[in-house]
């Protein structure tokens, strides 16, 4: 098997991809631009990608193509349609990343919620020292005790959310973005609903049709004052514009995102201007990114492979 790894460095160069070998002639590349993929995928049989796009352009010269596996547990840059006429089977990694999403968009919220940036910053400058005082809180913050945790999108890492947001005494509420769900363990409500409600916001749905700016300037309108929003799911899902006015103009008390509506973030996105990290923290698309979890999406996509050469299907998404 000839296998071709577009974006190797997608799993960080501190991650062994060695065992692929096992399997086959391996050709990696740390990095793939849309225009070079034709090109580079001509003579593969089995495709290894994450962002780079897989669909009738690029991979129109690539006859000998039977596999495509994600790097990952999206596969919306791959055109599923298409790959199913070709016969080309796509599969991704479910489930690598859940503990270390979950583990991020607290530390997100808790960075916004209780000021961190603020009160590290207070202590690092001297001001705490030089007072007399044993403590400070002149920024006030809450408990999530007793507060509702509203979330979009109940599959692995909504429900991991939840029992730690119920952990911590939440009462937990969720809007099926799919409409699919079939999670009975919380309460299922509207997105109108969702909105008005929730206390702390996460998202963890795919990004779709259903759910491209899914919260706009209309639906954070609706959102409490005091409200927190977590996106740690696809920058698309929020409007950048629209939470830019939300949090400049104290509709919502802040934000914290892990992906913006491009990667990476262009440097005329409205929100790269607000400067109070207590208001508004970013990070680079890391919550999946633990060291445990890219082990792991190597370890899974070895297994995908290995079990499609033996002519087993194993998390082929387009069957």
């Amino acid at each position: 098997m000839r296998i071709v790894i577009l974006e190797r460095d997608s799993v960080g160069k501190d991650v062994s991809v060695e065992c692929l070998k096992e399997l086959g002639e391996v050709t990696a590349y740390s990095n793939t631009a849309a225009e070079e993929v034709e090109s580079r995928v001509q003579d593969a049989e089995i495709i290894i990608a994450n962002k780079a796009p897989l669909n009738a352009a690029t991979l129109k010269t690539a006859e000998k193509v039977r596999l495509i596996c994600e790097f990952a547990t999206g596969y919306d840059n791959v055109d599923l349609d298409y790959c199913r006429q070709r016969g080309i089977k796509v599969a991704n990694v479910v489930n690598y990343s859940t503990a270390a999403v979950a583990q991020h968009t607290f530390a997100l919220c808790f960075y916004i919620l209780e000021k961190l940036n603020h009160y590290d910053h207070f202590v690092k400058s001297g001001g705490y020292a030089a007072q007399s005082g044993f403590s400070n809180f002149d920024l006030p913050f809450t408990e999530l005790d007793g507060k509702t945790w509203g979330i979009v999108g109940m599959g692995n890492i909504g429900r991991k959310v939840a029992q730690i947001a119920e952990a911590f005494g939440c009462k937990v509420i969720f809007f099926s973005a799919s409409g699919k769900s079939s999670c009975t363990d919380y309460e299922r409500v509207d997105l109108d609903t969702l909105l008005r409600h929730a206390d702390f916001l996460s998202l963890h749905c795919p990004l779709s049709d259903r759910t491209r700016n899914l919260i706009d300037l209309e639906a954070l309108g609706k959102m409490k004052e005091t409200a927190i929003l977590i996106n740690v799911a696809r920058g698309p899902v929020v409007n950048d514009e629209a939470l830019y006015t939300a949090l400049t103009e104290n509709m919502i008390a802040g934000a914290g995102l892990d992906v913006t509506g491009t990667e990476p973030m262009k440097a005329t996105n409205p929100l790269s201007k607000i400067m109070d990290s207590n208001k508004l923290i970013i990070t680079p698309h890391l919550a999946w990114a633990s060291i445990e979890a890219r082990n792991r999406v190597v370890e899974e996509t070895y297994k995908n492979i290995q079990e499609f050469c033996q002519g087993r299907d194993r998390n082929i998404v387009n069957l």
